[in-house]
């Protein structure tokens, strides 16, 4: 399931890079739970919540029906 998740974050990237940030996938949990960090500008940005759970997770949850959520790794 990790290397299915890399590739779709892998589809995101190139729109968060556009906007000078970037994501990292941190880790995977058996019961679908990813953590992610979002870096550069999206690091800190007043609207990573929204891109996180609106835009990463709703794609992912599209492109691996095994997702349940995603969260934000702590810094």
């Amino acid at each position: 399931m990790k290397a299915e998740i890399q590739k779709a974050l892998d589809l995101v990237r190139p729109s968060l890079q556009a906007d000078g940030g970037d994501v990292e996938l941190v880790d995977v949990s058996d019961d679908g739970i990813v953590k992610v960090r979002l870096t550069g500008a999206c690091h800190g940005c007043p609207m990573s919540q929204m891109t996180l759970k609106m835009g990463i997770e709703k794609f992912l949850k599209k492109q691996v029906p095994s997702v349940k959520e995603v969260v934000a790794a702590d810094a």
